[in-house]
């Protein structure tokens, strides 16, 4: 399967998280993201892997609660 490369942005809607973790995700090597011109994209298949792999760990998205 030939891979296929979302914004940021699209990674964001898709995972629940913010641009930002989407970025830092990149930066630790936890998703692959590539730079194209002057915009960063992620490959949707190891967001997706990732999510999943987050949720078996219980790792909540969104916004924290203030409790």
């Amino acid at each position: 399967m030939a891979d296929e490369w979302i914004t940021t942005g699209k990674a964001a809607k898709i995972s629940g998280y913010t641009t930002r973790r989407i970025r830092q995700l990149i930066d630790t090597g936890e998703i692959k993201g590539q730079k194209f011109g002057h915009v960063w994209q992620v490959d949707e298949v190891s967001l997706i892997a990732y999510v999943r792999k987050a949720e078996k760990m219980g790792e909540k998205r969104g916004p924290k609660s203030k409790d």
